[in-house]
């Protein structure tokens, strides 16, 4: 039986790493072959992303993805995944327009409030089916055009930042579909760009190209690329489900169809949680446009109708500035803490303006706690309790919203990505929503995008047999609610005070 191997590049917005997967038969295996950080830099109070450092590090990765191959092994493909919104600009000779801009960056503060003053925010929604967020796409071009930004007139290919991977890797510009879905300018309706609402936002169209969807295979690596890492003209690049949360939902061990309507949820567990369902078609209505919704695209012809919420971040920023003071924990000393901390004492709302890009997070939610009349935690233990369950409540806020949105019962959570590490905050959430959940895989974004490359090679059939090849190749754990009593009784004070 011979083995296919597939190389994704999986890249957050903290850290990157390449992913060797191993396809032999029914059983998929995963091989780290290089790590990179990643971080906005500031320079003159505006926050970038260095393209350049990170080009560096996705070629040093690919040569020692090549080092690392058997005499006779060979890559059949590699494809890149990324966090969603941002995006570069390349002039007429297709020289790089500046350093990306982050979505943390300021310059859209304000928005979409801006933007209502002239396209409401019902026709907004009804033209892109978007969840309404101050750093989609659409708000940083609006602010861009508010301050006379030179880029977009200098700017002739708009590439988000997947699609500029792909273009250094292969030389050709693509829109991928599922990141392009991310902007809140494409119209799940008519499948294209939604040009009617950026012409009344006075947003220039002219460097927005073809969409192109994931499976699609671009060519060759380029030959300086091929120069630069020793890997061959074999190498195909591949688009997988550019956006990092379209190639986890497809590494989510379901057993039902694709496009059936779901008896199960998910959540995306990262910095940021992504939580909802797969469905075979967008869903646009007015209860959609009430609860925040969005439908970004997803792999096979279906729809991830879902919302963005908080994850990791938080506890992320309290393990950095306790790290910053010389207290430098693991997480699982922190869970430690977490764990002797009393239960269910105060909450947060985690998805207060406060808690987004502050300085110091734990100084946030002490101060939330004060402000809400509420007992302040004294430890870190409790700062971390008090962060962990109010997630875990915000998690029973939308599945809630998921099933009425379905519109029948939801027996299962799939939870993936690597918050399942936190094994106290999967068993929360299945406290808080009274629901089995189910975790793994860790690397199921990683997988996603070696899995879509698999099937664009012929390798795999579709979906339901690369979910089947997921179930027989990673482990899951199963969490069932426990003191449910005690999770309902401490929901209404979560709600009175969020």
């Amino acid at each position: 039986m011979s083995t296919k191997n597939y190389l994704a590049v999986d890249m957050g917005a903290s850290s990157g790493r390449h992913v060797l997967g191993r396809l032999e038969g029914e059983t998929l295996t995963l091989e780290e072959m290089f790590r990179f950080e990643n971080g906005g830099v500031d320079l003159g109070g505006t926050n970038y992303w260095d393209l350049p450092a990170l080009w560096k590090n996705v070629q040093q990765g690919l040569a020692v993805t090549a080092s690392k191959l058997a005499e006779g092994e060979t890559l059949q493909s590699v494809g890149v995944d990324t966090w969603g919104v941002d995006f570069a600009m390349l002039d007429q000779n297709d020289h790089l327009l500046g350093n990306p801009v982050t979505y943390r960056d300021h310059r859209t503060d304000g928005f979409p409030e801006a933007a209502f003053e002239t396209v409401s925010r019902a026709e907004i929604f009804a033209q892109t089916g978007l969840q309404f967020m101050q750093f989609n796409t659409v708000y940083q071009l609006v602010a861009m055009q508010r301050a006379g930004d030179p880029l977009l007139t200098a700017g002739k290919r708009f590439l988000q930042i997947p699609d500029v991977f792909h273009w250094l890797l292969s030389g050709v510009k693509a829109n991928e579909f599922t990141n392009a879905t991310t902007t809140q300018f494409f119209n799940p309706l008519t499948g294209d760009w939604a040009w009617e609402l950026l012409e009344k936002l006075g947003v220039p169209t002219h460097f927005l190209g073809k969409i192109t969807p994931p499976g699609t295979n671009l060519g060759p690596l380029r030959k300086s690329v091929q120069e630069k890492t020793g890997l061959g003209p074999e190498v195909s690049v591949v688009l997988p489900g550019t956006h990092d949360t379209a190639s986890a939902v497809m590494a989510v061990p379901a057993e039902t169809k694709p496009g059936a309507q779901p008896d199960w949820a998910y959540i995306s567990l990262g910095t940021w949680a992504l939580m909802g369902i797969e469905s075979p078609k967008p869903i646009i209505n007015e209860k959609m446009l009430e609860l925040n919704f969005t439908n970004e695209g997803g792999v096979g012809n279906t729809w991830r109708v879902l919302k963005n919420i908080t994850g990791m971040w938080i506890l992320q920023e309290c393990k950095r500035i306790w790290n910053a003071q010389g207290k430098d924990w693991n997480w699982d000393e922190l869970t430690a803490m977490s764990d002797a901390a009393p239960s269910l004492q105060r909450f947060i709302n985690a998805e207060a303006n406060e808690f987004f890009a502050p300085v110091n997070m734990v100084e946030q939610i002490v101060g939330f706690c004060q402000r809400t009349g509420q007992s302040v935690p004294q430890t870190e233990g409790e700062v971390l309790k008090c962060a962990v369950e109010s997630i875990a409540m915000r998690f029973r806020d939308v599945f809630r919203m998921c099933e009425e949105i379905n519109g029948q019962r939801i027996e299962t959570i799939h939870i993936v990505g690597g918050g399942t590490k936190n094994r106290q905050l999967c068993q929360m959430t299945a406290n808080a929503t009274g629901r089995r959940v189910v975790t793994g895989p860790v690397e199921a974004t990683a997988i996603g995008n070696i899995m879509i490359q698999a099937i664009a090679d012929g390798a795999v059939r579709d979906i339901s047999e690369a979910r089947a090849i997921v179930r027989n190749s990673f482990p899951m754990e199963t969490y069932e609610p426990q003191n449910t009593a005690a999770w309902d009784e401490a929901y209404e004070q979560y709600r009175k005070i969020c």
